[in-house]
């Protein structure tokens, strides 16, 4: 694969209303924070260029609105994707408990790939007090479905790039093993049926 390529990723960030996917999103793209909570209709979407093992990436970053009136219409935007960030707010049981539901959505709407899915799970908002959710307990859960985690704070800039520049490897990997498979699949230099013999 030709390394001075722009290799176009789409990323997309789901989880329950509230958990702060926009201000993770802002953050790593912006390098800010906005205390203005804004309920995300539909989805956003911004941009980010990155180099990640010597190639250039331009992530197309889906922020979808975790609202369940608009599970339906968030689910028709998964189509395409090459990554999967997933969160929760560790100040928020229930939208940690509702994380089975929200992969199990993604993963039978998205177009079934060989390999696992690219995908991280992101406990935000560690920067609070009122904790809800382990360390340990989304550890575990993550484990189970050989995930990375990544505890992360918007607010304060804590692990959010490594958990896109993780996601980012992991999709990266998974786009140059199809592009490669694709290549090999195409260019058969050996007939796979035995010459037919002539009769004269």
């Amino acid at each position: 694969m030709d390394a001075s390529k722009k290799v176009d990723l789409k990323i997309i960030i789901i989880g329950a209303l509230g958990v702060g996917k926009t201000s993770l999103l802002h953050q790593f793209v912006h390098k800010t924070f906005y205390e203005d909570y804004r309920t995300t209709l539909g989805a956003s979407i911004l941009t980010k260029v990155l180099v990640v093992d010597n190639t250039s990436l331009k992530l197309q970053i889906w922020d979808t609105g975790g609202q369940e009136r608009f599970r339906s219409m968030v689910s028709t935007f998964y189509k395409g994707s090459d990554g999967c960030m997933l969160a929760f707010d560790v100040t928020d049981r229930e939208s940690f408990e509702s994380l089975d539901n929200w992969r199990d959505d993604f993963l039978e709407k998205v177009i079934p790939r060989e390999q696992d899915f690219p995908m991280v799970l992101l406990g935000n908002k560690i920067d609070l007090c009122d904790r809800q959710v382990s360390k340990e307990m989304a550890s575990s859960w993550c484990k189970e479905k050989d995930i990375p985690y990544f505890e992360v704070s918007a607010k304060n800039n804590i692990n959010v790039v490594e958990a896109f520049e993780t996601l980012a490897k992991q999709a990266l990997a998974t786009y140059k093993g199809i592009f490669e498979s694709y290549l090999t699949d195409s260019i058969k230099l050996t007939p796979n049926d035995k010459p037919k013999k002539s009769c004269c």
